[in-house]
């Protein structure tokens, strides 16, 4: 990673502070388990997302799928990392949790599975790093197509 995308110890506490506070804004009426997260751009920037849940529950957007797409709608195509925090209502996150298949899928779309971080955390000190690949192992992305389209 260059400098923009360079995982320090500070780099890693802000973007998990930057998605516990977009945990704050979620709406989450039906399943009262609110998720937050923060998306680090290759520009450096930080955008965040939170849950968003609908009566319909298929029409409910995830955080890192809400941080994706509006990072995506103001032109930002780069990614370095995401950092996820979730747990049910409250002001403590009692667990990791972990991208949906379908964000992990949307995740796959922009970024280098080997590169691009997922950081899951149940706190600023207390967080796990790990690969896209390692947790979409077999997926399914823009490669497969080239050519085929």
């Amino acid at each position: 990673m260059d400098g923009a995308g360079e995982l320090t110890a500070d780099r890693i506490r802000a973007l998990i502070g930057s998605a516990m506070e977009a945990r704050k804004k979620s709406y989450s009426p039906y399943s009262h388990y609110q998720v937050g997260a923060a998306l680090l751009c290759a520009d450096g920037r930080i955008v965040t997302g939170c849950n968003i849940e609908n009566a319909a529950y298929t029409p409910t957007n995830c955080a890192e799928r809400t941080a994706f797409f509006k990072a995506v709608s103001e032109g930002v195509t780069a990614f370095w990392a995401i950092a996820v925090v979730g747990s049910p209502e409250g002001n403590v996150l009692t667990q990791y949790a972990f991208p949906c298949g379908v964000c992990r899928q949307v995740m796959l779309e922009f970024c280098d599975p080997d590169r691009f971080r997922v950081i899951t955390a149940k706190s600023v000190d207390d967080y796990r790093i790990m690969t896209l690949r390692d947790l979409m192992p077999e997926g399914f992305g823009p490669d497969n197509l080239e050519g085929k389209v």
